[in-house]
């Protein structure tokens, strides 16, 4: 890990579900971690675990990657470090139909989802092609492969990420960059709870990040979970307008009663 993505990575999204598994699990193997969250005392005290059980060093970063000057923060303050691992997977989604969801958080999503992702992915693809090597990790999902009555402003997001993540494995590789794109299915998490939905038979957020750190460098796309892979294939042989309409009454029938919008 170290020889390649070391010996600093940077992972947003870090105090919880996959971005917090995934911190822990890289620590783990030695390397130093950005932490970067909104809620800066989770990020100090997740800090403090990871150091105290690994030996490692931590910078946290506080902040909401829905506000561009949150993200000018992140870049400024990893300039000095040799980061060789990028794991963007800070992101939430919103549920209900366009007349129920409120335009300030679909565009929050959108910021988040697209706008801080396209950036950070920016400004590390040079950064990582000048070092050599590394790794840049985004995280779509399968809600992506179509559009998704209910959630579709999450669903555009994350098709957009998903293309934005093959074209750059194809870019970037030549330049000894791995990217990784991660198409989740429903993940043990808070993002459930942020976005009105119950999460039945869900894919723990450490099955999902020993996955993805699998199938770097190894892969394009890695669909982690056995239900994600199992309703991938499923679906794959119908036509896409089907496809919506199913997938728009699995996310009516997980609606939990909670608020419907992030």
């Amino acid at each position: 890990m170290n020889h390649r993505y070391g010996p600093w990575a940077l992972v947003t999204g870090a105090s919880d579900g996959i971005g917090r598994e995934l911190a822990g699990q890289i620590a783990a193997r030695g390397t130093n971690v950005v932490l970067v969250a909104r809620t800066e005392s989770a990020l100090l005290a997740e800090a403090a675990e990871l150091q105290a059980a690994h030996g490692i060093q931590t910078m946290v970063v506080a902040g909401d990657l829905a506000d561009p000057h949150a993200v000018e923060r992140v870049e400024e303050l990893t300039g000095g470090l040799d980061v060789g691992l990028v794991v963007l997977a800070a992101g939430f989604g919103t549920t209900g139909s366009v007349l129920e969801t409120a335009l300030a958080d679909e565009m929050a999503l959108i910021a988040v989802n697209v706008a801080t992702v396209t950036r950070l992915a920016h400004t590390f693809a040079g950064r990582l092609t000048r070092r050599g090597s590394g790794g840049l990790i985004l995280f779509g999902s399968i809600v992506g492969w179509q559009g998704v009555p209910g959630q579709a402003n999450y669903a555009a997001s994350k098709a957009y990420v998903q293309s934005l993540a093959e074209a750059l494995h194809d870019e970037l590789r030549p330049h000894g960059v791995d990217v990784l794109a991660v198409a989740p299915g429903p993940v043990s998490s808070g993002f459930g709870a942020r976005a009105g939905l119950a999460m039945t038979a869900a894919t723990p957020a450490a099955v999902v990040a020993t996955a993805t750190l699998r199938g770097l460098g190894r892969r394009r796309t890695v669909i982690p979970g056995a239900r994600g892979r199992f309703l991938t294939a499923a679906l794959a042989p119908l036509p896409r307008r089907v496809r919506s309409l199913i997938l728009g009454r699995v996310i009516a029938g997980m609606r939990s009663g909670a608020a419907v919008t992030a």
